[in-house]
């Protein structure tokens, strides 16, 4: 939904020059309704110029009688030239300088981690530059000895939604272009919800690799014989018979 040119000044004039409720005046102007509130009892926007949207043909008279009627009534903004466009983001993603030591680390877990992503969608991700990640790629970076893979949404660089959403568009990407993906790319490829809810894949332990068709039998060597040696084995009676001898009834 459009916002309204300068929506804090825009929200101070409807509260000091209308009877709109505090949740109409939040949801035309893109703030909460406990910011309204506090703008009318003067804790928030002090000293803030109201900027009347009528004015500035941002509404009509008629809309907000609407809305002073009927406090289900949603505000619906009057359009305005100058306002067009000005929600889009331009440039790369700004980030705080206290992140900024970051950007390497996330850079290198999505290039290790999510390789089907491109240097813009990556670029787009952390804001950063396509330089940057082919030095990272390349390991020619000055640091790279010393950055450890994190990731970008941990770090608070960008959001899981918009993570999600590049990995998604590199699937459609890669299906298109015929690829088969095995289970581990197909997982990464997919949204953090879809992934969590597959059905783990059943996997040997390396340790034991190569062993899978091992089968417990007998003893190769008495292959051919006609099972009588196996039957005086089995046979307890065998171990603890002694034989008889003719020297225990004579005396010294």
């Amino acid at each position: 939904m459009a916002k309204p040119l300068m929506a804090k000044a825009t929200a101070v004039w409807l509260v000091d020059n209308t009877t709109l409720t505090f949740k109409q005046v939040a949801d035309f102007c893109g703030l909460h309704e406990l910011e309204v509130q506090g703008i009318a009892d003067g804790d928030v926007a002090a000293g803030v110029k109201g900027f009347d949207p009528i004015a500035n043909n941002q509404l009509t008279q008629e809309e907000i009688e609407k809305g002073e009627k009927d406090p289900l009534h949603k505000l619906k903004l009057k359009f305005n030239p100058a306002a067009v466009g000005e929600e889009k983001r331009r440039g790369p993603r700004y980030t705080p300088l206290s992140k900024r030591q970051d950007r390497p680390a996330a850079i290198l877990w999505l290039v290790k981690f999510h390789p089907e992503l491109t240097d813009g969608q990556i670029s787009k991700l952390v804001g950063t530059t396509k330089p940057t990640i082919q030095a990272i790629r390349e390991r020619t970076h000055w640091n790279i000895a010393n950055i450890q893979p994190i990731d970008p949404v941990a770090l608070g660089l960008c959001k899981q939604s918009e993570l999600d959403l590049a990995v998604q568009k590199a699937a459609a990407k890669k299906a298109a272009d015929g690829a088969v993906m095995s289970d581990d790319e197909r997982r990464k490829l997919v949204s953090t919800e879809q992934s969590l809810s597959m059905e783990a894949e059943p996997k040997i332990p390396t340790a034991i690799e190569g062993l899978e068709t091992f089968t417990l039998g007998g003893d190769p060597r008495d292959e051919g014989t006609d099972g009588k040696q196996d039957e005086e084995f089995l046979d307890a009676d065998s171990f603890f018979n002694l034989p008889e001898s003719g020297d225990e009834d004579e005396q010294p």
